[in-house]
């Protein structure tokens, strides 16, 4: 099983416009292309919502026929015990990811709500955070 699913959270479909100066400038699709070139063995999937629940029934979609999950939550890092739940009811290994370091930043960034549910966290990194993640999936 060497398929990967990337799911965004809210607002990470404006990558490459919103607030350049903390997440860059460059979309997300682009990269994902990049990712895709780079890894041609794995099966990647990437997925994008700005709504809680359609992120909590995506993982549980893909959460038992996966190698692994990449997310970057976004603010519902923060804020959402269901998506913990979510991350903690199914079997493939999840990684946080976040672009910024949330730690550099408002002090309600610096508690994750899912961190605990998850193999593990990047932040920090930029775009390069979501090429981590898959790197620490394919060597489980």
């Amino acid at each position: 099983m060497n398929k990967i699913v990337i799911i965004n959270g809210p607002n990470l479909n404006l990558l490459g416009v919103r607030e350049t100066s903390v997440y860059g400038d460059r979309d997300f699709q682009s990269y994902f292309e990049t990712l895709r070139s780079r890894y041609p063995a794995v099966d990647l999937m990437y997925f994008q919502s700005n709504h809680e629940g359609a992120i909590i029934d995506k993982i549980h979609e893909v959460g038992f026929s996966v190698a692994g999950i990449v997310l970057n939550a976004g603010a519902y890092t923060h804020t959402s015990l269901a998506i913990a739940d979510a991350i903690a009811a199914v079997t493939a290994p999840v990684v946080e990811v976040h672009i910024s370091n949330v730690y550099a930043r408002e002090s309600f960034r610096h508690h994750s709500y899912l961190a605990k549910n998850c193999r593990g966290v990047i932040c920090g990194f930029g775009l390069d955070g979501y090429r981590l993640a898959l790197e620490s999936l394919m060597v489980q």
